[in-house]
């Protein structure tokens, strides 16, 4: 199934929550650069992307 990013909210109760998953975006993105061997100028998306599908209930890995 295909996630509509443009029609997904995303709510945090408070920022410790949104910081949280900030924290687990980072550490998934690390994993991500590691195995690409690059850096990534697109992380702001690649974060947006991990969190709204953590959210949704996905497999937030699908992106790595």
């Amino acid at each position: 199934m295909e996630l509509d990013m443009s029609s997904t909210q995303v709510t945090f109760t408070s920022s410790t929550e949104l910081a949280a998953a900030l924290r687990r975006a980072e550490a998934a993105h690390a994993e991500h650069e590691k195995r690409t061997g690059q850096p990534d100028p697109n992380w702001p998306d690649w974060y947006a992307e991990y969190i709204v599908r953590e959210q949704a209930g996905e497999q937030p890995s699908s992106l790595l």
